[in-house]
């Protein structure tokens, strides 16, 4: 499993997503008061970036519609998404949050 830089953890807010591209992925770097998680950036609903949502409990949701994703595991809470969108592996390094795209969870 190979791991890309994504950000730095000091340039994250926690509860306040940041999209990056890795690997031409769009990806949702989230931290949070449980730790630092990566989710596919894009609804499994609307196709639209679940970035541009807010955290809360360690929920993505989708400003869209309202879904909402785990961001540990990816999976829904309700409608109108029914389908789980992929999370990342992430280490972190010194100041450095890595992520791997390669391997999907």
């Amino acid at each position: 499993m190979s791991y890309v830089r994504a950000c730095a953890l000091s340039a994250l807010q926690e509860d306040v997503p940041k999209k990056v591209e890795l690997n031409g992925v769009p990806v949702a770097v989230v931290r949070t008061d449980e730790g630092v998680f990566a989710i596919n950036d894009t609804c499994s609903h609307a196709n639209v970036s679940l970035s541009e949502g807010e955290v809360e409990d360690c929920m993505i949701e989708c400003w869209l519609h309202g879904s909402s994703f785990d961001l540990r595991t990816g999976k829904p809470s309700g409608l109108p998404a029914t389908r789980p969108v992929a999370v990342y592996p992430v280490k972190i390094e010194g100041d450095d949050v890595l992520v791997s795209v390669n391997q999907e969870n």
